[in-house]
């Protein structure tokens, strides 16, 4: 059972009082004692700063795709009476979206919500078909109308409400008291109103106050004496008022050892009042304080403190707070009214709260009575111990288990009664013959039998229709008349397949939606030839990419065979998407939903056999005379169009080859049209090439009545498959429904069969097999009549006529009935509210978050705003071009790519399509880039920097983390805030920034564990708030400047400059010339260097950064400068891979990095390398690279001095085995990084 709680009482305006605690306690304690219960949990997008500790709450309890957000335009507090028109489009919105998440039942925890807020609760406004729990509180302000309801407004959203109350099916009343009130006061069913009960929560309970710390909680609210206690709020029914004045009536003695503390928010006209009210009573200063709000840590204490615990309402639903005090161990007295009795449960603690004089004795007697205290004290943990949140979750799971048996027998009922009533009218869109198609003859069999259920008018794209009973029996309407007068049909169903009869469907299927029975699953012929030949343009590429990606869309256009793209991908999910349900005729397509877009898929597919008539008694001799067969002739018949998937050179191998070919009285007659290339002309040839010639045939293209002779003239049938597309075989039921004993191989939906019904060869059969299987059966008339008989019960049973239009029947109402609480439901419904025009974009924004696509697979958004912005053809874009291109080449499994970009100056991300065809080496003229959408299991990952974007796009961020998207960032470096002299000034300030956002999502994936480990460091140091841990996860960079989509092209002197660099030893750094980089200290070992008579090159490598300027000037004018030293400035790829090349060594000065890829360059060309000692070079290198620790320029020139030394005596460290990964790995590293929740690294430390 699926149990969907509305848990807006935790979320709207009554989240701080006792509603609010209630409704999260116990949607937790069912969580807890769910068993195999579903439970799902539905929050309002509308209190954004609710959701996440909400969440929180539900960590490792449910998973977090089990919590689901909906969206309404707002404002729509009933307050306002302008409000009025989107307050009903939020209802109907909130509840299509509850039923779209397919409950069995749905929990609303507060449904007495919004009033003043933008709480949107409910019943049964949209649909009464789901079964629907309400918590019940009290009922006091329908049963004591003053002065709760002496306003109108407030009035009127009451009085509605109740009559929603009313419409529910179970109510779940937290005690015996509200379950009287309802079942007394609004004449609920006493058998559906239920006391669950109540609990307080876990912390409330007995503790350990120093000394110190009563002092601070006494000084902090003004109580140096022992004090009575009363918590849970002002309000005229709890009876504030007559606690003061009993208490006044305490001795004057008494009084002036005690304090009475009103523990609450208090208003400061209310505080004005008590207070006189306390004066007029004879309290003096300090005898009466009141606290205001109070925190709940405090407020725990003061339970523990208190001397004595007074609850004086008169009505109340439960009365949390005596139970919150008794659990704390305090002394508790009550009124005697409503539900407190069943609270304290000890008549001696209570009193008449009318009564002053009644009270005050109760107070006297607890605060000077020692044994009665002790007993209060005694009976509280007793009592207390009575309530429990597991037990009322039970209670309430219990009686939705009871509602949903019986609402399931009540809908069984209901839709017997349906099938009776009077037909509906149905619109019936399919080719029909005359036309050349399987479906066509297909509908001929099926419209008479439907016709029993539905008033039935055909929809056609064809000159004539000649079948006699279509047109005696059925309107015939053309595609424009449809489209113009599709509103008067109440059903419409789509008969889809993979041929150009089908082709006026899919426009149609867009504005006009209805069932589609899915006759082949591929439909990438269709969309092919839509495209090709010009009836929609781009058609195929945008089916390719929204069902299976851009690496798809790449095939269509760079594939040297487009027809391999048409038999590689089916390009069917627009369709899917766009039914209101699907019919299939076998398991295997269900097989392929699940096994190209997931499991859950074609959970909701009917199949339904596919539909044929019982053939009818035959003069069979007079056939076989007819069609020139002798009387003692053995007819073996396969029927269809042949073709290299039809397996016919199996077939006529396997006869040449079998000892039947020998016998003179064997006919072997292929029933079809032959393939009209080679492959037809291979089979024609091998026929006339043999010497049995003239005993096999293939007949050509036949007309139905004679392709029903040969089924009735044929002894056996033989029907082969290879790659099969999800399409039912109907050639084999035509075989079996003429009881003909029939060889299969078990592939697509023949698998299905049932081997005592046909002869089922494995999927992949040898020859051997099948000649056996023919031998055996022309050999045994006997097994052949058994075979025969069993196939055609088989058909005439199962595949019966009215049998399947029942099917029909049952699968498409159930599709309207799920259809009209969802989407194609709600979208009139809201039509009919006429709301005004600037609401209607954020009406369609809520629409499509609120209902995502279905079925859809989960994206990867891929941030790439900087790339697509601006390629500044930094490392860090290389590391975006890189992975970027090996997970749009290779998705993820389970995820569709989706690079996407924003931009500082406007909300909101778009997709990155024309950016991408182009990366791609594609046009990008077949799509455009439109507004990215989200969807709850959809992941964002940020893998471009780009402070500006990151930061005006948090609110979008945040909202889609709300409802459900992971968001991760990959973080490069923390350098600007650990390292901030050698940053522009403001790079510090933007990049704190940026951590303190990203900081506030799922997850960052850092490109080492030295980044990781400073990220946590930070976290540690700046402890930024969050209701759940913030995971980090390292990876490391690829390094294969193949897979990095690289730049080409070489300058005209780069001749000259190899020549120098190859003349002597040459010592490379590559990277931005910026201040942490340490070109100006190896500058100046180098000056140092080549004073002393040393003859080697320095060459950098890399764009002019910041704060360098100083350093530039000296590079340009230096003396060396493209003697020795050589400064290449934004090279290509291609020409840096000749630079490695020729190198003898690479210095990696820097102070800090967040990686240092041109370490694994180097060692890519077994370069060795001087690397600057730092924990991220020591990371990556490990032992393979020399180390330096170089304070001074002196230093690092001894260092390099020492280097040369070795490296004259062949004894440096050399990088040759220093690991490192592809893009590739990369990438999965990444990606394996981004599927775990955790701060756990499952990252390999080796190789890299």
């Amino acid at each position: 059972m699926r149990i969907v709680i509305d848990m807006q009482g935790a979320q709207a305006s009554n989240r701080l009082r006792g509603i609010g605690r209630y409704s999260l306690s116990l949607a937790l304690a069912m969580a807890r004692n769910r068993g195999e219960h579903d439970v799902h949990i539905a929050l309002n997008g509308q209190f954004p700063d609710t959701i996440e500790s909400i969440r929180a709450a539900f960590n490792g309890l449910l998973p977090q795709e089990n919590i689901h957000v909906w969206q309404v335009v707002s404002p729509v507090a009933e307050l306002d009476v302008s409000n009025d028109m989107r307050r009903r489009s939020a209802q109907l919105m909130r509840e299509a979206f509850l039923a779209s998440l397919k409950p069995d039942v749905v929990h609303v925890t507060s449904l007495f919500e919004g009033l003043g807020d933008d709480a949107i609760t409910s019943i049964a406004l949209f649909g009464q078909d789901i079964p629907t729990a309400v918590t019940l509180y009290d009922l006091i302000p329908y049963i004591h109308p003053k002065p709760y309801l002496e306003n109108p407004t407030v009035e009127k959203w009451y009085r509605a409400k109740i009559e929603h109350l009313r419409r529910a099916n179970l109510w779940l009343a937290i005690s015996d008291s509200s379950r009287r009130e309802g079942i007394e006061h609004l004449g609920l069913p006493e058998e559906w109103v239920i006391n669950i009960s109540s609990d307080v929560d876990a912390h409330f309970k007995p503790m350990e106050i120093s000394s110190d710390e009563e002092q601070s909680i006494r000084q902090k609210y003004g109580l140096p004496r022992p004090f009575v206690m009363y918590t849970g709020g002002i309000d005229y029914r709890k009876n504030i008022e007559g606690l003061i004045r009993a208490y006044a009536k305490l001795p004057q003695q008494l009084r002036s050892v005690h304090q009475l503390a009103i523990v609450c928010s208090v208003q400061p006209e209310q505080r004005a009042m008590l207070e006189r009210l306390a004066k007029e009573q004879g309290l003096d200063n300090g005898e009466l304080a009141l606290t205001g709000f109070v925190p709940d840590e405090d407020l725990l204490a003061l339970y523990n403190l208190c001397a004595l615990f007074v609850f004086p309402s008169w009505h109340d639903g439960f009365g949390l707070p005596a139970l919150e005090a008794m659990r704390c161990g305090a002394p508790v007295i009550g009124a005697n009214t409503s539900s407190i009795p069943e609270v304290i449960g000890w008549e001696e603690a209570l009193f008449d709260p009318q009564s002053d004089e009644e009270m005050a004795e109760a107070i006297q007697r607890g605060l000077t009575d020692e044994e009665f205290r002790s007993q209060l004290i005694r009976h509280s943990k007793t009592q207390a111990e009575r309530f429990s949140w597991d037990e009322s979750a039970r209670r309430a799971l219990d009686a939705m288990e009871r509602l949903h048996s019986s609402m399931k027998i009540q809908n069984a009922e209901t839709n017997q009664n349906l099938a009776q009533q009077h037909r509906l009218k149905l619109a019936y869109i399919s080719p029909l013959p005359p036309e050349r198609s399987g479906i066509a003859d297909y509908s001929t069999e099926l419209l008479p039998a439907l016709a029993n259920f539905y008033e039935i008018e055909v929809i056609v794209d064809q000159a004539d229709v000649k079948d006699r009973w279509i047109k005696e029996h059925c309107p015939i309407r053309s595609l424009n008349w449809f489209k113009e007068n599709h509103h008067q049909f109440d059903r419409v169903m789509y008969h889809f397949g993979n041929s150009h009869f089908h082709q006026h469907m899919f426009p149609l299927l867009d504005s006009v939606p209805g069932v589609v029975v899915l006759h082949d699953f591929f439909l990438s012929g269709i969309q092919a030839h839509r495209d090709v030949h010009g009836v929609a343009p781009h058609a195929w590429a945008q089916a390719l990419y929204s069902s299976h990606g851009y690496h798809a869309v790449k095939d269509r256009y760079t594939a040297s065979d487009t027809v391999d793209v048409i038999w590689r991908y089916p390009a069917n999910l627009p369709v899917l998407q766009r039914a209101q349900g699907i019919i299939v005729h076998g398991e295997y397509s269900r097989k392929l939903a699940t096994q190209w877009y997931g499991f859950e898929v074609a959970a909701d597919w009917r199949v339904i056999p596919l539909l044929r008539t019982p053939a009818e008694p035959s003069n069979r001799e007079a056939i076989r005379h007819q069609l020139g067969f002798e009387p003692d002739d053995l007819v073996i018949c396969s029927f269809g169009l042949l073709g290299p998937t039809k397996l016919n050179h199996r077939l006529l191998q396997a006869f040449l080859a079998s000892p039947l070919a020998g016998n003179p009285k064997l006919q072997l007659v292929f029933v079809g049209e032959n393939h009209g290339g080679e492959y037809g002309q291979d089979l024609l040839q091998t026929i006339n090439g043999s010497e049995y010639t003239k005993r096999i045939r293939i007949t050509g293209w036949t007309d139905t009545q004679t392709f029903r002779a040969y089924l009735a003239a044929a002894d056996m049938a033989v029907q082969l498959r290879a790659l099969s597309r999800g399409e039912t075989s109907g050639t084999v039921l035509d075989c079996m429904n003429y009881g003909l004993p029939t060889i299969v191989n078990a592939h697509g939906s023949m698998a299905d069969l049932d081997e005592n019904d046909v002869w089922l060869l494995p999927d992949d059969f040898d020859d051997e097999d099948l000649i056996a299987a023919l031998t055996t059966l022309a050999n045994d008339s006997e097994l052949r009549q058994q075979l025969g008989t069993r196939a055609r019960n088989i058909v005439h049973t199962k595949h019966a006529p009215q049998a399947c239009a029942q099917m029909y029947f049952e699968a498409i109402e159930q599709s309207y009935d799920q259809a009209k609480y969802g989407l194609p439901g709600l979208l009139p419904a809201i039509a009919n509210l006429h709301l005004q025009e600037h609401e209607l974009v954020p009406l369609a924004t809520c629409l499509a978050d609120n209902f995502p696509p279905l079925p859809r697979q989960p994206q990867l958004l891929l941030d790439i705003s900087a790339l697509v912005i601006s390629d500044l053809k930094t490392g860090i874009q290389r590391l975006v071009r890189s992975i970027l291109k090996e997970w749009l080449e290779h998705s993820p499994e389970g995820f569709r790519v989706e690079p996407v970009y924003a931009t500082e100056s406007s909300l909101g991300y778009q997709y990155a399509r024309r950016f991408t065809s182009r990366f791609l080496g594609m046009p990008d003229d077949w799509v455009q880039d439109e507004p990215a959408e989200a969807w709850p299991g959809d992941r964002f990952i940020s893998l471009d920097l780009h402070h500006g974007v990151v930061h005006a796009q948090q609110p979008v961020l945040q909202g889609w983390r709300n409802r459900g998207v992971k968001v991760w960032f990959v973080v490069y470096d923390l350098l600007p805030v650990l390292m901030p002299q050698v940053f522009p000034p403001e790079a510090q300030s933007h990049h704190q920034r940026w951590l303190e956002i990203i900081s506030q999502f799922d997850g960052v994936a850092c490109i080492s564990r030295a980044v990781a480990d400073e990220m946590r460091e930070w976290l540690a140091e700046h402890e930024p708030h969050r209701e759940r841990p913030l995971a980090i996860e390292w990876f490391h960079l690829g390094a294969d400047v193949d897979a990095s989509a690289p730049t080409r092209g070489l300058p005209t002197d780069a001749p000259i400059v190899m020549n120098a660099l190859n003349a002597r030893h040459s010592f490379l750094m590559v990277s931005t010339v910026e201040p942490r980089k340490g070109h100006a200290q190896v500058l100046e070992a180098f000056d140092l260097l080549w004073k002393s008579g040393m003859d080697v090159n320095l060459v950098i490598v890399g764009k002019q950064g910041w704060m360098v300027e100083t350093l530039v000037e000296r590079l340009r004018s230096h003396p060396e400068l493209n003697k020795r030293l050589f400064w290449l400035e934004g090279i290509s790829d291609e020409y840096l891979e000749k630079v490695y090349a020729a190198s003898t060594c690479l210095i990696a000065a820097s102070y800090g990095e967040g990686f240092g890829l041109p370490l694994i360059e180097a060692a890519q060309h077994k370069l060795p390398i001087i690397a600057r000692d730092i924990p991220v070079f020591r990371e990556v290198a490990g032992e393979n690279a020399f180390f330096f620790n170089a304070p001074t320029s002196e230093n690092l020139a001894q260092s390099i001095q020492h280097w040369l030394k070795l490296y004259a005596k062949n004894q440096p460290p050399i990088s040759d085995a220093m690991p490192w990964l592809t893009w590739k790995a990369s990438a999965q590293q990444l990606l394996t990084a981004l599927k775990i929740t955790n701060s756990q690294s499952y990252v390999s430390e080796s190789p890299l």
